[in-house]
């Protein structure tokens, strides 16, 4: 038996389709044959039928534990180590990767993300909607095919999707730095602003006066806790630059720890790690996916208003 709490995400979905979304490797025929013995709970209650669920309530399958598990071969062990399944539909993937694994091919990469969806089960046409960096940990959202990813990049050209960061910067940052905004979840944010140079051979620098080639970049922020010696903040981004984040943030005198490119050596290893060791990543993570009204002849319109999280997993204990 496996049991699940229904979030806001699935509020209104059916039961079926929320079990498949928080045990991925369960198959429908095996939950509606669950359905038909009643082998399903609802906050106890025993049910029959694919009705739906509303967030708080307590899901329960009477499954084998089995059918709960990947099987237990090389390639399942290594892809459940270096990404999981955080939510899926007909037509996408969003998949939480680890720190320090690529999202594409390169001339560098010899292992990446794209490909270890694409040899996995129904997942050959698989295409990546957006990118983070490999040191980046967290979301990605992944379309099963080309069709897919035509409406999936429509959402976020047509700003239908709001990513959101958590990570940890060095010193004491104080929630004022920009104007204050509030957000589309009406969460109170700071917004940052500045311009972004990035040279032929990919080097990025901010100014806060244009130059020019320079792009402009607002990031918005939040601080969420202050510790000995550096501060977890939240960030939405506003406008999607490379290393956007990393670099704006080393520019206002907080920089990410364990950031080697942004960062300074010798802040990062006055930092030790939870388990005793040195920071071996940048202490940034991709953790939240929002949706806004989307128009119903895209074809992920049913992603319409959903939210989708993970904490992150940060070596450095707060």
């Amino acid at each position: 038996m496996r049991s699940f709490t229904v979030d806001r995400s699935l509020n209104g979905e059916h039961v079926v389709k929320a079990c498949c979304v928080n045990f991925p490797s369960l198959k429908k025929a095996d939950l509606y044959r669950a359905l038909k013995h009643k082998d399903i709970r609802i906050d106890g209650k025993k049910i029959s039928s694919d009705i739906k669920v509303t967030e708080g309530q307590d899901v329960q399958v009477w499954l084998p534990d089995g059918l709960f598990e990947h099987a237990e071969d090389e390639r399942d062990v290594k892809r459940v180590k270096d990404y999981s399944v955080v939510a899926q539909t007909d037509g996408i993937l969003i998949v939480n990767k680890r720190q320090g694994l690529a999202v594409h091919s390169g001339a560098q990469v010899r292992e990446n993300l794209i490909d270890e969806v694409r040899n996995t089960p129904g997942n050959k046409n698989a295409e990546l909607v957006h990118r983070i960096d490999m040191n980046t940990g967290g979301l990605i959202m992944i379309a099963k095919d080309k069709s897919y990813l035509e409406d999936a990049v429509k959402l976020f050209r047509e700003d239908k999707v709001t990513k959101r960061y958590r990570c940890l910067v060095a010193g004491k940052i104080p929630g004022g730095l920009g104007e204050p905004v509030v957000t589309d979840d009406e969460a109170i944010m700071s917004e940052v602003s500045a311009f972004l140079e990035k040279t032929s051979s990919g080097e990025v620098y901010i100014h806060d006066k244009k130059q020019d080639g320079d792009l402009p970049i607002t990031t918005r922020y939040r601080v969420l806790g202050v510790y000995n010696g550096f501060s977890e903040i939240e960030c939405e981004l506003v406008t999607g630059r490379t290393h956007q984040i990393r670099a704006q943030f080393a520019h206002l005198g907080y920089p990410i720890l364990g950031d080697g490119l942004y960062g300074r050596n010798q802040v990062n290893l006055s930092f030790e790690a939870a388990d005793g060791g040195r920071i071996k990543h940048q202490q940034l993570w991709s953790t939240s996916l929002m949706f806004g009204k989307i128009p119903a002849d895209n074809k992920l319109s049913d992603l319409s208003g959903r939210k989708f999280s993970i904490e992150p997993k940060y070596e450095v204990k707060l």
